[in-house]
């Protein structure tokens, strides 16, 4: 191969998926020795020789996020000061992407300021999945593979055999997303209206598109808070829906979110493992976590092996 042999290495963010991939892959995660100095300054130390190799990071940089990002660049500096062939960080889940632009004065554009960060440290390239923006790709002057997790959801979804699906996008923002999965799916396309009541103490939620007696599927990139997700489902069994589901890519889930969903009229929220699902979300019914390892391993396969990766951006 042009870049060596494969090697797989995973910071502290998300082991299990790292394990996860490393078992699709069918290679053993690679040896290092992560750890913090008192003061939680990272100390990092590749414990196995990997000049001339192809080396993959799998570390998503979710809560705390400071920490993980910090940790990633360190990790990638060690691996360009060893000579490595090829770097390439694998962020399932992006962390600093909702501020993509200066909508406000005096703002930062923080997601452009992690791509420099990821170049500068030594990345060679970037493998990530469903950003906020589509468009923070060109923010990086390195390759980006952008991954999508719609053929898990899709997949998921096609089992459930619902009759009357309507996808439903929570916002004017996740339209192309939600079209192109009840596109996939045959299924009615709707939109949340958000608006500020007219004292502006209170939002207000219209439904364009047809949802009643309809099961409703919201879709979005992340959850956060819940509450705009919350607030949908409550609009959309107020327009007579027959069933309200959610899915959502990246469970962030902080704050108040589990309390919310427990209270909602959302029936169900599917959510992927790009973050590492906290043990209170396992312990709930009504929040499902699909894996993204097998699709995570084939892109790294792909990239290894320098072909074609484009059948995954689907």
């Amino acid at each position: 191969m042009q870049n060596g042999q494969l090697k797989l290495f995973s910071g502290s963010a998300h082991p299990d998926l790292a394990a996860e991939i490393a078992d699709y892959l069918g290679v053993a995660l690679g040896r290092s020795n992560l750890r913090r100095f008192s003061d939680t300054e990272v100390s990092f130390q590749i414990d196995e020789n990997i000049r001339g190799t192809d080396v993959f990071i799998l570390q998503p940089t979710c809560t705390p996020v400071d920490l993980h990002l910090v940790e990633l660049c360190v990790m990638i500096d060690a691996f360009r000061r060893s000579s490595a062939a090829r770097i390439t960080a694998v962020m399932p889940y992006y962390g600093y992407a909702r501020q993509d632009r200066k909508d406000k004065p005096r703002v930062p554009i923080s997601a452009k300021l992690v791509a420099n960060l990821l170049s500068a440290a030594g990345a060679n390239r970037i493998l990530t999945m469903d950003l906020h923006k589509a468009q923070i790709q060109a923010f990086f002057d390195i390759p980006v593979d952008h991954l999508f997790a719609a053929p898990v959801f899709i997949s998921f979804l096609s089992q459930a055999q619902d009759k009357g699906i309507t996808i439903v996008s929570p916002d004017a923002g996740g339209v192309e997303r939600a079209r192109a999965y009840a596109k996939r799916l045959g299924a009615d396309l709707a939109i949340i209206d958000k608006r500020r009541s007219q004292d502006g103490t209170a939002e207000v939620m219209h439904v364009v598109g047809e949802v009643k007696d309809r099961v409703c599927i919201i879709q979005d990139d992340i959850v956060d808070t819940a509450g705009t997700l919350t607030q949908s489902a409550a609009a959309l069994r107020a327009n007579g829906a027959a069933r309200v589901l959610a899915c959502a890519v990246h469970g962030v889930l902080s704050g108040p979110a589990l309390e919310r969903i427990a209270g909602s009229e959302l029936e169900k929220l599917v959510v992927t493992n790009t973050i590492p699902p906290k043990p209170e979300f396992v312990a709930t019914k009504r929040v499902e976590v699909l894996s993204v390892a097998p699709l995570l391993g084939k892109a790294i396969q792909s990239i290894h092996q320098e072909t074609s990766v484009s059948s995954l951006f689907v």
